[in-house]
């Protein structure tokens, strides 16, 4: 999306809005578009940045970014999914875990209903919580405003 084609949007909205009445009105509508059109652009950055956030939120896997690149902005879906490990190779540690016998079954039926091993939906389930935690603490510290190149 072209923010200019927005911003520019807004403009011809109130210039439209001053057509309606005398010179007068006319002026204090285009004093008025020439005063919204520079925060419209960082308003609309905002509101796009809190959707990013809150679709982040709602993803299992991943995040969503806002992408400003000279005019355009874009929804890029970032994948922050683990790598798979190629073998046990690369499975170097062990833990021994006691689960109850109804949170076992629950295990069980993700990992099934997931098509992946139980040791795989374990590892898969602990790397997406652990980078979840931390990636939710970058999102409060969003970068706001509005810059031009």
């Amino acid at each position: 999306m072209k923010m200019s084609l927005v911003v520019e949007g807004f403009r011809s909205d109130i210039a439209a809005v001053g057509e309606l009445g005398d010179d007068a009105v006319a002026e204090l509508a285009d004093r008025i578009a020439t005063l919204l059109s520079r925060s419209a652009a960082s308003r609309i950055l905002d509101l796009l940045s809190d959707v990013a956030a809150e679709l982040s939120a709602e993803l299992p896997e991943g995040r969503v970014e806002i992408r400003l690149v000279g005019d355009d902005v874009e929804f890029a879906y970032v994948d922050e999914r683990p790598g798979r490990p190629e073998g046990d190779a690369d499975l170097s540690s062990r833990i021994t875990l006691r689960l109850s016998g109804q949170l076992k079954s629950r295990v069980e039926e993700s990992a099934s209903h997931d098509g992946s091993s139980v040791n795989g939906w374990i590892l898969k389930t602990l790397e997406r919580s652990t980078s979840h935690s931390r990636a939710r603490n970058e999102y409060g510290k969003r970068l706001r405003g509005y810059g031009t190149t």
